[in-house]
């Protein structure tokens, strides 16, 4: 219960589905967490539940877009607990069926925005105090739509330039002792991907998603960013994580 201790992290996106599984999880394993999400009702409720629990865990409204939303929630970080030494960025937009000719520019702006500029502007702010701690893990939540095709035009560009954004960064900061790694999940059940369950043939499909014939869990992830967040994996940098249940493998 102590793969985490006094480390503090920052986790976006966290107002249910991963981002949700993995703030819990870090601070059952110690570690002071700052979960964050555009979703206050929805945050707030969990987090104040998880506090009673005994959980040191605070949140925080950000929209992973702005620099300045970004900002104060660094300073809310540092003000809470002094240092920064994890930063997942776990949220995410994924828009169904929008593929290169549906897309208006609107949108495909919007998803590069959220999946891909979030991610960047998170690091640049939060790995001065990674270096300042003398360490730091940057786990970027991707996704199988980053390494393969048929996902959508915007939604596969921004997952594909979030796994080369971790790579260039994971070579950057490899002489600060800050690691950067990727997860690329393939189908999990989170509130973004519910409406799979509702499409005519749902179980069939889901039954032949992947080898292992079941859609993922949120934990299964999160469990996943725990390993790239702990010093379990202090010689693993520019890493590609893939957690799909073998879906890419075929």
């Amino acid at each position: 219960m102590n793969r985490l201790k006094d480390k503090v992290a920052i986790i976006t996106g966290a107002a249910g589905g991963m981002g949700a599984a993995e703030a819990k999880l870090f601070a059952q394993e110690g570690a002071r967490v700052l979960a964050t999400d555009i979703q206050e009702d929805k945050l707030k409720t969990w987090v104040e539940e998880a506090k009673k629990e005994g959980l040191t865990i605070d949140w925080a409204v950000h929209d992973v877009t702005s620099r300045e939303s970004w900002q104060k929630v660094v300073d809310k970080a540092i003000g809470l607990y002094g240092r920064i030494n994890i930063l997942v960025n776990n949220a995410g937009v994924y828009p169904p069926g929008a593929t290169l000719e549906n897309t208006p520019q609107e949108l495909w702006d919007k998803i590069i925005a959220i999946n891909l500029t979030g991610p960047f502007i998170g690091m640049q702010l939060c790995i001065p105090h990674m270096k300042a701690a003398g360490s730091g893990s940057v786990v970027n939540i991707s996704s199988i739509a980053g390494m393969v095709g048929g996902n959508g035009a915007a939604y596969t560009a921004s997952k594909g330039g979030l796994r080369l954004l971790t790579k260039d960064s994971a070579v950057e900061f490899a002489k600060d002792n800050i690691r950067v790694n990727s997860i690329h999940p393939g189908g999990v059940l989170t509130p973004m991907t519910d409406f799979i369950s509702t499409m005519e043939g749902a179980d069939e499909m889901l039954k032949n998603m992947c080898p292992m014939q079941r859609i993922g869990q949120s934990i299964e992830i999160a469990n996943g960013a725990l390993y790239l967040a702990s010093d379990e994996s202090t010689y693993t940098t520019g890493a590609e994580l893939v957690i799909d249940g073998g879906l890419i493998a075929r």
